[in-house]
C-alpha cells in the first residue's frame, strides 16, 4: 500500500522499493459465479490469476450457490452487493470485476445502482447480456413441461419473475410481453419506462473497460452472441451490438464506452459453456491484460 511509503523512505531511498511496490500492486479482483455454481468451480482460474500476478487479492464470493442461484436477481444484486462493498471501500485504486454467467447480469445490477463503485475492468464471461432463449439442459431439467416457445407464459408472470432465469428470458416472438413483465432485464435496458435510467447509465459508465467474452461453442447462452449484447430479432436472425437499438441509442451507456475506446469483444471457439473460467487459452488471450 502507499502508506507504507513512509516507513520505507529509507529504503526507498536507497532501492526504490516504494515505486517496485506501487508497479506490482495489482488491484483486487471480485469474481461472481453463475446459475447452479459455486466458488469452487473458481480453482483453476484462481490459479491463472496467481500465475500471471501474484498476490493480486482475489475474492470469490460465496453467496446464493447452487439452486439458491434461483433467486430473484435483484435480491442477488442486494446481497452481492453487500459483500462486495467492502472490497471497494479498502481499495483505493479500485477492482476489477469478473462475472461468469448469470453473474454477469447481476454485476451489471449492481454497476448500474450503485453511484460511488470503483469497478475499473468489467469482464463479462459467457453472461447472457442481451437475454436468453433457447432449448438448453437447465431448461428441461428446470422446467420439463415448458420449451423455449411456450415458457413465456410462465416467465412474465409475477411467479415466474420470482425465478432467476426468467429475469433475463427474452421471448423474441412476445416482445410486448417481455417488456412488460420483465422485472430485471427490461429495466436494466430501459426497455420498460425506467425512472433511473439517467442515473443507473451514469453509474454504469464509471467503469474503464467492459470486455465480453463469449463464443459459437457455449452450447448453453442462446444466441452465443447474447454475450456480447447481440440477440435475435422476431424471425430468430441475430442482430449484432452494433445493429442494436440499446447500442444504437446507448441506453446505458455501450455506444459511449466504444467511443471512448473502452468497449472490447473477445470471441473464441471451441469453448463449452462450463469451460470458460479453466480455458488457460481464455485467460491468456481474453483476460490477463485487463487484470492490472
Amino acid at each position: 500500500g502507499k502508506g507504507a511509503c513512509g516507513i520505507f523512505l529509507l529504503l526507498w531511498t536507497l532501492f526504490g522499493a516504494c515505486f517496485v511496490a506501487t508497479v506490482i500492486g495489482y488491484k483486487p479482483v471480485v469474481i461472481v459465479h453463475g446459475l447452479f455454481d459455486s466458488s469452487g468451480v473458481f480453482v483453476e482460474f484462481l490459479r491463472f490469476i496467481n500465475q500471471s500476478h501474484p498476490g493480486t487479492n482475489v475474492s470469490v464470493i460465496d453467496l446464493f450457490d447452487r439452486s439458491s442461484s434461483l433467486q430473484p436477481l435483484w435480491k442477488q444484486v442486494e446481497g452481492f452487493k453487500e459483500a462486495i462493498y467492502p472490497i471497494m471501500q479498502n481499495a483505493a485504486d479500485g477492482v476489477h470485476f469478473i462475472c461468469y454467467s448469470q453473474g454477469g447480469l447481476i454485476c451489471r445490477g449492481i454497476l448500474s445502482t450503485l453511484p460511488n463503485h470503483n469497478v475499473h475492468s468489467f469482464i463479462s464471461l459467457s453472461s447472457p447480456q442481451a437475454g436468453q432463449y433457447g432449448d438448453t439442459d437447465y431448461l428441461k431439467y428446470l422446467f420439463p413441461q415448458f420449451m423455449k416457445s411456450n415458457l413465456f407464459h410462465f416467465c412474465y408472470t409475477g411467479v415466474g419473475q420470482r425465478i432467476s432465469i426468467c429475469n433475463y428470458w427474452k421471448d423474441p416472438h412476445h416482445t410486448d410481453m417481455y417488456v412488460n413483465g420483465s422485472d430485471y432485464l427490461a429495466l436494466l435496458n430501459s426497455e420498460r419506462p425506467n425512472p433511473n435510467s439517467t442515473v443507473w447509465k451514469k453509474n454504469f459508465l464509471r467503469i474503464k473497460k467492459l470486455v465480453l467474452i463469449g463464443g459459437p461453442d457455449d452450447g448453453v447462452i442462446t444466441p452465443w452472441q447474447s454475450s456480447q449484447f447481440g440477440f435475435y430479432n422476431d424471425n430468430e436472425t441475430v442482430v449484432e451490438i452494433k445493429d442494436q437499438d440499446l447500442y444504437l441509442r446507448d441506453v446505458f451507456g455501450l455506444k459511449t464506452l466504444n467511443a471512448r475506446g473502452d468497449l472490447f469483444l473477445c470471441s473464441m471457439s471451441g469453448v463449452e459453456h462450463v469451460k470458460w473460467h479453466s480455458n488457460d487459452t481464455v485467460f491468456n488471450t481474453c483476460i490477463e491484460k485487463w487484470l492490472v
